[in-house]
């Protein structure tokens, strides 16, 4: 009953948070919504412990289930207001070795707030990919990181891929609205002048930028994993979530496709610490130990210093 109990009150809180973020009608209307819940659930557990007869439970197990079904069918929304920096798709087009894609972002930040938008059409010739780096870029504290991953050309263009939260106008992140169906996700293809600054330079957060090991042709075919990735996510809008479907996650799917012996860990969770399981499994590059490539991948004041030069992303890989 111990154990049954514990159990029911999760379900019970997280009916609560499912009712918050996804309840039709106004804030007055999912209040009552929730603390009718709320008290349905504690009732129920207490008539329990009064009556030790599991026969109790039915009415409250009844809803649940009516809540899991209504659950179910929460789809995507596509058709809102989005955020200015994630509003537009990316489009793909290949012709042999050479790929156009339209919507870059190229914006010019001057704060998170104050920017100007670019959107731009661009062609890359994947037999001139040169290299893959992956970004950390830390927001809150060392376990949580978002992940960028950035290709490099010939010419010295590099262009980054990143998987994002698809904020409506207005609205502001949520790790915990993120297990609760509150944002899709896209996927935004941008210059790292634009998507690399605007955290280190805009949002103030700490990046680390490493080369990763890779074969040209497994480089090249992770490029290409990226435009299936939009494709289908135009196609079938995906619900971010929190840990499972997130901006390293979705990554890591990308890159086991095409290395299926990649192991899972724990850290690929906890994405704070992505760069030590890179380096466990050998996959960065660069001389030394750890703790010496760490620092060396620190660029958020190379980043810093290089704010709106022509060659931002020589700078900041000096």
């Amino acid at each position: 009953m111990a154990l049954g109990s514990v159990l029911l009150l999760l379900m019970v809180a997280w009916g609560g948070f499912a009712l918050h973020y996804q309840a039709p009608g106004g804030a007055a209307a999912r209040i009552c919504v929730i603390v009718l819940w709320v008290a349905f659930g504690i009732a129920t557990l207490v008539l329990w412990w009064r009556r030790r007869n599991a026969r109790v439970l039915l009415p409250w197990l009844t809803a649940m289930a009516l809540m899991m079904a209504w659950w179910s069918m929460i789809a995507p929304g596509s058709t809102l207001i989005w955020a200015d920096d994630v509003s537009r798709e990316i489009a793909s087009r290949v012709n042999g070795s050479v790929v156009t894609l339209d919507n870059v972002r190229n914006f010019d930040w001057r704060s998170d707030s104050d920017y100007t938008q670019r959107w731009e059409t661009r062609s890359y010739d994947l037999d001139q990919v040169r290299s893959v780096d992956v970004a950390l870029s830390y927001w809150m504290g060392p376990a949580i990181a978002h992940t960028l991953v950035s290709f490099g050309f010939a010419d010295g263009r590099h262009l980054t891929f990143s998987i994002e939260v698809r904020r409506q106008r207005g609205e502001s992140f949520s790790a915990i609205a993120g297990f609760f169906k509150h944002d899709t996700m896209v996927l935004v293809a941008a210059d790292e002048r634009d998507i690399l600054r605007v955290r280190t330079n805009a949002r103030g957060e700490d990046m680390y930028l490493y080369r990763v090991k890779m074969p040209l042709a497994d480089i090249r075919s992770l490029f290409l994993s990226y435009l299936k990735e939009a494709e289908e996510l135009q196609r079938q809008p995906r619900f971010y979530n929190t840990l499972t479907a997130n901006c390293t996650t979705v990554v890591f799917e990308m890159v086991r496709r095409i290395d299926p012996g990649l192991p899972f860990d724990w850290r690929l969770l906890a994405s704070g610490y992505l760069d030590r399981y890179l380096y466990d499994i050998g996959a960065l590059a660069g001389e030394g130990d750890f703790a010496t490539r760490k620092q060396a991948a620190h660029i958020t004041a190379r980043a810093i210093a290089a704010d709106q030069a022509d060659d931002f992303s020589a700078r900041i890989r000096r």
